[in-house]
């Protein structure tokens, strides 16, 4: 029996360890934190899948709950929400703005008759995850307002599945519009020429569109006078940028789950992911992607030597048609702000855009610092070598990087700086 046993007990734990580990590049730190982090979101999607097959819950949703039940965990042991790096003087509150929910964060100091700076965020998320209010967003809210005396909006967007593209984007819109009005700025003791707009992934996402369109609407008496942009996500043209290729296996934004996440975005049937995989939704033959259009995603020229290395560009000769004329968003720079006019960009706010170098999205932020600088847009560019997606809100214990910390000091020293 004892043999049977230790048997078991090693082919389970052989089998553990198969599940667990991923070879992971020497220059990401940390990497069995990653490794775990990693494996615990796998197991949420499989379980989620389960649920699925089994027709007890959506996909989506049920990926939801599980981080929510973990993050719940993690409150109890006093990392989230009261726990450690939570400034007691910050004061919390619950509104709407534009008919959108939105939990605004107001610093101790700077009371009436003292203007302060503010900050819309965006979190991220593949605009199906994540909330503003809730686990390390929540923290980083709180320490955004009480270190630069900020007052910090974090919007709650709708998502996928309840909604598709331009929701959550109409829904941020609608949000800074009405942040942005001269009485409200007032009624928060905000200085209308100090106002941030920010976002990391699929927030930086929303964060840049939304600032487009601010910057472009002459309706609008204040706009937002810088944006920093953390590893946005901004094109769905070519899945076949040196980082997709790259780091196409480095958790926990693999390119798979990044295409997923915007065919859900744009509603798209899943079905078609093998298809934008390899690039046939952005075939040559489709007369609605433009030369024009392609030169602004093209990373040939938009890239430095350093990060096109090898590659070579993925153009489809043939596609299917019905990728352009069944889903406008591939070409709207509502949903794809890399795609913006070089007059449009030329006046966006003064820019921070942080990338990392183990990230699929990493070419799709180098890109767009690139385009902006040509239109005129003062941009400062951060990169970390070590850094990997989704890091920079992994900065909380017990999701602490070393290097999502560095970037929580990086972001909110350039936000003293410039803001």
């Amino acid at each position: 029996m004892k043999p049977l046993l230790l048997f078991v007990s090693l082919l389970l734990t052989v089998s553990a360890a198969y599940y667990i580990y991923i070879p992971l590049p020497d220059a990401i730190q940390e990497p069995w934190k990653l490794i775990l982090l990693d494996a615990g979101f796998r197991t949420a999607m499989h379980w989620a899948a389960f649920e699925k097959f089994l027709g007890l819950d959506d996909y989506i949703l049920s990926i939801r709950k599980t981080i929510g039940h973990f993050e719940g965990l993690a409150q109890f042991f006093g990392s989230f929400g009261s726990g450690e790096g939570i400034v007691s003087g910050v004061k919390v509150s619950d509104t709407t703005f534009g008919g959108v929910p939105v939990r605004i964060y107001e610093p101790p100091t700077g009371g009436e008759g003292h203007l302060r700076r503010a900050v819309m965020y965006y979190h991220g998320g593949g605009w199906a995850l994540g909330s503003g209010k809730e686990g390390s967003y929540d923290t980083l809210n709180w320490l955004l307002s009480d270190e630069l005396n900020a007052v910090v909006v974090t919007v709650e967007y709708r998502m996928y599945p309840e909604v598709h593209f331009p929701e959550p984007y109409l829904d941020c819109l609608a949000a800074a519009k009405h942040f942005l009005s001269p009485e409200v700025l007032a009624r928060y003791n905000i200085d209308p020429e100090r106002v941030a707009v920010a976002g990391d992934s699929a927030g930086g996402n929303l964060a840049a569109a939304v600032s487009q369109q601010i910057s472009t609407d002459d309706g609008m008496s204040v706009k937002f006078s810088i944006q920093a942009l953390i590893y946005p996500v901004l094109q769905a043209l070519d899945f076949h940028t040196p980082s997709y290729l790259e780091n196409q296996f480095i958790p926990i934004l693999y390119r798979t789950l990044m295409v997923q996440f915007w065919l859900q975005y744009l509603g798209v049937d899943l079905s078609l992911q093998p298809q934008f995989l390899a690039n046939n939704h952005s075939a040559l033959h489709h007369s609605t992607v433009s030369l024009e259009l392609r030169g602004r995603v093209n990373w040939t020229v938009l890239l430095s030597p350093k990060y096109r290395k090898h590659y070579k560009p993925v153009v489809a000769e043939k596609g299917s048609q019905q990728f352009i004329k069944e889903v406008p968003g591939l070409v709207d720079v509502r949903a794809s702000p890399l795609l913006a006019e070089p007059e449009v960009l030329a006046k966006c706010p003064r820019t921070y855009i942080l990338t990392c170098e183990y990230d699929v999205l990493r070419d799709d932020g180098l890109m767009y610092a690139r385009r902006l600088k040509d239109a005129g847009v003062a941009v400062t560019s951060d990169h970390y070598e070590d850094g990997f997606h989704g890091c920079f809100s992994f900065s909380f214990w017990p999701l602490d990087f070393d290097v999502g910390k560095r970037m929580i000091r990086g972001t909110i020293s350039w936000l003293q700086k410039n803001l």
